[in-house]
């Protein structure tokens, strides 16, 4: 393979401007919301407020004016949070990139790097979308620090905005359900704690479906002017418009966290799942193993995850799969939503005070102090090859912690 430096398209330059101008991953909600700004350090510093909605006083002409400070608890501080992925292209590929007189070759070399770049830079959005997505959602974010350790930071949120539901008053189950009173106390909450009107609601279709069926609401729409089939043709807006949410936002959006085997799994007997990194598998989620050794590698078999060690690198699952599956070679993968199936998530984008109640903070990493997704390479020798790496550090910060309400719902 001759230097990478006669490949205009491996030049760092070529490379990063690239990445800038892929488009985000699709639907990427929660990222959309709010603005990105740079941080001067890692350690990412807020101001947190409650409520803002106080109005300046009377005095008297020639008087000092009165000093206002903060409302709430002041500042915040946290470090940000470091992610890095890399990609590997073998020799072959590179040395069609450069191929003369093969412009078809060529072009399917360029058309391989590109779709590398877009699926390195898709899951870092992915990335930002889960952090903005759990400080939104849960008012915490868990993610590594330097040295493997964990590190949990709590935005604040207060625990009458975080809501989980009795079992007689569980939607669609509970004998004392009542929807509509659920969300009209998130709405007097939001108003009465941080001086917001409710802007947007956000479920996922299996919730949505739960609300469709609810009895008090098809008594109210069989009452109303939704009577006539629209619910089901449009049901995010009619739900809306009956409940006071304006348009509800139906996001189904999910992700897809892989891991590899570090031991074999015996069929019948293994419930103990050991992985190369658990960090990112959840209690309730559906861990999938999948035979590589299949030739289609499309068999797989799907158990509930009853617990999680991130330290130990275990998954633990209720029922030992069927099959057996074998160390460094099969694989587990666990899907999950952004939004859970049991959430109804009520917010304003901003405080009382007109300005944004998050953001996204990009912190400086790398001796040249770079800000945001950044793509570098490193040349193997043998064999010969190349990894191609995406770098990303930041953290989402909440300004307004009592713009939020989640209700847990089922």
């Amino acid at each position: 393979m001759k230097g990478i430096d006669g490949i205009p398209s491996l030049h760092l330059i070529a490379l990063n401007k690239l990445i800038s101008k892929l488009p985000k991953a699709p639907t990427m909600f929660f990222s959309n919301l709010f603005p990105t700004a740079k941080a001067e350090s890692d350690t990412i510093m807020w101001e947190i407020e409650y409520g803002s909605a106080g109005m300046t006083p009377f005095v008297a002409p020639g008087s000092i004016a009165p000093a206002i400070g903060t409302d709430g608890i002041g500042e915040a501080s946290a470090k940000a949070a470091f992610m890095k992925e890399k990609m590997y292209f073998d020799e072959e590929f590179l040395n069609n990139m450069r191929q003369v007189g093969t412009f078809a070759t060529f072009q399917t070399a360029q058309r391989k790097l590109a779709k590398g770049l877009q699926k390195l830079n898709y899951r870092v959005d992915r990335r930002r979308e889960w952090m903005m997505a759990k400080m939104l959602i849960d008012g915490s974010l868990t993610y590594t620090q330097k040295g493997g350790t964990k590190f949990t930071v709590s935005y604040g949120v207060p625990s009458s905005h975080l809501v989980t539901l009795g079992t007689d008053y569980k939607w669609g189950t509970g004998t004392s359900r009542s929807p509509m009173s659920d969300i009209m106390t998130g709405k007097t909450v939001l108003r009465d704690d941080a001086g917001v009107s409710l802007e947007k609601c956000v479920l996922n279709s299996v919730l949505l479906k739960v609300l469709l069926l609810d009895s008090d609401i098809q008594g109210l729409l069989k009452s109303s002017a939704f009577g006539d089939g629209n619910l089901f043709s449009n049901p995010s807006q009619v739900l809306g418009t009956l409940l006071g949410c304006g348009d509800i936002m139906v996001y189904d959006e999910f992700y897809e966290i892989p891991a590899n085997l570090i031991a074999n799994v015996t069929g019948g007997s293994s419930t103990v799942i050991y992985v190369d990194d658990a960090s990112d598998f959840e209690v309730g989620g559906t861990l999938r193993f999948h035979d590589y050794s299949s030739a289609a590698r499309s068999s797989y078999e799907d158990e509930t995850i009853t617990a999680v060690d991130a330290q130990a690198g275990t998954v633990t699952v209720a029922t030992a799969p069927t099959a057996s599956f074998t160390a460094n070679e099969d694989v587990v993968t666990m899907k999950k939503k952004y939004i859970a199936d049991n959430k109804f998530f009520m917010f304003s984008t901003t405080g009382a005070d007109g300005q944004k109640a998050a953001e996204f903070m990009e912190a400086p990493y790398g001796v040249d102090r770079r800000w945001g997704k950044f793509v570098d390479r490193k040349v193997e020798w043998d064999p010969e090859g190349l990894w191609m790496r995406v770098q990303d550090k930041g953290l989402p910060v909440m300004y307004n912690p009592d713009t939020t309400y989640t209700i847990t719902a089922t």
